[in-house]
């Protein structure tokens, strides 16, 4: 097992990485820009090292610097958590050339799952479908047009290199097609450095289901159930959950072993996600694998009692999987609210700042509550990367109780100084749709703002 490991992340998922180690008896280790210098979240770590100033592009995002810190620190091991540069193979090859291991994925799996048009050969090949569209990038407009009449419209133009909305546009007939399309390369060109854009039938009114898996060097691995993404705000992810409430445990069972297939079928070896969109009718399209830790990976980890980030480095460390599919005893019911420095009343407006008052209570009748956070009464949160404050979770015997549960958390919670997204929380949970478990992409429940 590794004895150093230095965590190329800040915040939360600092934190979070940081307690993986502990529990493996690994001393973590940090990086810091200088806006982070003294940050309460740095005081986890045995060792921090300043990268370079506040900006991600001088710090964070500086893969030279971040591998030099490894080298300061006789490290043994990189995480890069998520954000940042957890999906760059580049960053990914780098590590590993100096003589480090990466927690993560090996770089041909990035490299074939971090773009969109490979990525859905290789699962389709796996046995997975896809939503219909064009086979690889477009080379030009001319060609968008060609692909969208084929499939119909609507239609999404998405970057090939993207994620989180950017470089999207949806085109509902044929007259729009150039100026979207021209649009969209824009400003994947600007957000990724690629400009290749394709395209996919819009699927209206879909759910986001996600299976979490985990697959060692030694062709072992298991899947920890799904979780249902689809309170959403622009593409962006609120609130999940585990299991859905759209699937029976049948379906759920059956798509959970197709993806793992999938997963095993094209060699993946670390923790990582396969994404599908529900159709209404009841298909499932696969829309990405992310290789990589996702944020909202503690909702698994309540429904399964398995530490998924433990248990990512131990098979960095090449080590076996500690369990077997027939271990995994999926139970109860969890969610998580992502509470971010935002004000929903000003059109989600970030709202950096010195927070006053930090306080959640310590427990809840009748559910197990989880606070995943980097921040406490006193700190600041700087204006220069992601809003997230905390994440808020709660495990409880059923759905029901889970909700029941949050709104009693929400109402003991005090967070002053900034705008938080709580209200938001506070809609969404008290929504008909939402409680009923009906609701999918189209609409934030209960914010019809949004």
């Amino acid at each position: 097992m590794f004895h150093r490991l230095l965590i190329a992340n800040r915040g939360e998922v600092a934190v979070r990485i940081a307690r993986a180690c502990r529990s493996l008896g690994i001393a973590p280790i940090g990086v810091i820009s200088e806006a982070d210098r003294g940050a309460s979240w740095t005081e986890v770590m045995d060792e921090v090292v300043c990268v370079g100033p506040a900006a991600p592009s001088t710090s964070y995002l500086r893969m030279q610097r971040i591998v030099q810190a490894a080298h300061q620190t006789r490290a043994s091991a990189v995480h890069p958590g998520w954000g940042f540069l957890a999906e760059n193979q580049r960053f990914a090859a780098l590590v590993r050339q100096h003589g480090f291991a990466f927690v993560g994925p090996s770089t041909r799996s990035m490299r074939e799952m971090g773009q969109k048009s490979p990525a859905k050969r290789a699962m389709r090949a796996a046995g997975l479908d896809v939503v219909p569209g064009s086979d690889g990038p477009l080379a030009d407009a001319d060609a968008a047009v060609r692909v969208a009449n084929e499939v119909g419209y609507p239609v999404l133009l998405k970057a090939e290199s993207g994620g989180g909305g950017r470089g999207m546009r949806r085109v509902d007939r044929e007259a729009d097609v150039h100026a979207a399309f021209s649009a969209a390369a824009a400003e994947a060109a600007s957000a990724f450095g690629d400009a290749s854009v394709f395209l996919e039938k819009l699927i209206e009114h879909g759910r986001h289901i996600e299976v979490q898996v985990l697959c060692d060097h030694f062709g072992n691995g298991v899947h920890l159930g799904e979780r249902e993404c689809s309170v959403q705000r622009k593409h962006q992810k609120l609130l999940e959950e585990s299991p859905s409430p759209a699937l029976s445990r049948d379906v759920a069972t059956d798509l959970g072993e197709r993806a793992l297939a999938a997963a095993l079928a094209v060699g993946y070896a670390s923790a990582g996600t396969i994404e599908f969109l529900l159709t209404p009718g009841g298909e499932f399209y696969f829309l990405e694998m992310n290789t990589r830790l996702q944020v909202e990976h503690p909702v698994s980890e309540l429904v399964s009692g398995v530490d998924i980030a433990a248990e990512q480095i131990r098979i960095a460390a090449n080590h076996r999987l500690s369990l077997t599919q027939a271990d995994v005893r999926l139970s109860g019911h969890a969610i998580e609210l992502r509470i971010n420095a935002e004000d929903p009343a000003e059109d989600f407006r970030p709202t950096p700042g010195q927070i006053e008052r930090f306080d959640f209570p310590s427990d809840v009748t009748g559910a197990t509550l989880r606070i995943d956070t980097h921040v406490r009464s006193g700190d600041t949160i700087p204006p220069y990367y992601d809003s997230l404050v905390a994440k808020l979770l709660v495990h409880a015997a059923d759905r029901a109780a889970a909700i029941e549960a949050l709104e009693r958390v929400l109402d003991a919670t005090h967070i002053e100084g900034i705008a938080t997204t709580i209200p938001l929380h506070r809609a969404v949970l008290a929504d008909p749709g939402f409680r009923a478990g009906n609701y999918d992409t189209s609409r934030l429940p209960g914010w019809e703002r949004a």
